[in-house]
C-alpha cells in the first residue's frame, strides 16, 4: 500500500477544486492548473480535502496512487504558494540577462544563447543568480534543467550553471596528478 498515496491533501482558503471525470482542476490566487488522472485512480473530494485512492489493486496502480496524490498536492502547493528555483552562472567572461520574454547569455561559446522563457513561467537574474518562479512545478524544474544543460559545471575549474546550494566537487589537474609521483 501507498503510504503517501492514504495521506489526505487539505484544501486551504482560497483555493477551488473542481472533479469532474478524470480531469482534476485547482484555482487559486496565483492561476489555474489541471491534470487528467489514470482511469485506475479514483480521486474524493470531501468538505476541505481531498482523498485519492485505487479501484484494483496492482503494482502499476500502487505506483500511480502515491504519484498522482503527489501531482494533486504540488498543483495546490503551486497555485498558493509558487515555485522556485534558483541557478548560480560560474566563469570569466560568462553573463546573462533578460530581455522581454527572451533570456540572453554569453556562455564561452562563438555566439550568443538565446532561450524564450516558456508561457506561464518567470525569470529574474540578480548578479549571478538566475531565479526561475511559476506555479507549475514540473515547468519550473524542466526550464532549469534545460538552462543548466547549456553549460553544465566542469569538474577542473567549476565553471558553467550550477543550483544554488550544489556542491560540485572539483578534479585535480595534471600538474596535480604529475607532482604526486
Amino acid at each position: 500500500m501507498s503510504r503517501v498515496g492514504k495521506k489526505p491533501i487539505t484544501i486551504p482558503d482560497g483555493v477551488e477544486v473542481k472533479i469532474s471525470g478524470q480531469n482534476i482542476s485547482v484555482k487559486g490566487p496565483k492561476g489555474t492548473l489541471g491534470f487528467d488522472f489514470h482511469w485506475d485512480v479514483e480521486v474524493g473530494q470531501a468538505e476541505k480535502e481531498v482523498r485519492v485512492s485505487i479501484k484494483k489493486v496492482t503494482k502499476e496502480t500502487k505506483a500511480l496512487w502515491g504519484l498522482t496524490r503527489v501531482l494533486i498536492s504540488n498543483m495546490i502547493e503551486g497555485v498558493t504558494k509558487g515555485f522556485e528555483k534558483q541557478l548560480e552562472l560560474h566563469g570569466v567572461g560568462y553573463r546573462m540577462a533578460v530581455q522581454g520574454k527572451k533570456l540572453n547569455m554569453a556562455l564561452g561559446f562563438s555566439h550568443p544563447v538565446d532561450v524564450e522563457v516558456p508561457e506561464g513561467l518567470e525569470a529574474k537574474i540578480e548578479k549571478n543568480v538566475l531565479a526561475i518562479s511559476g506555479i507549475d512545478k514540473q515547468k519550473v524544474g524542466q526550464f532549469a534543467a534545460s538552462i543548466r544543460a547549456l553549460k553544465k559545471v566542469e569538474p577542473y575549474k567549476g565553471k558553467g550553471f550550477r543550483y544554488v546550494g550544489e556542491i560540485v566537487r572539483k578534479k585535480a589537474g595534471k600538474k596535480a596528478a604529475g607532482a604526486e609521483k
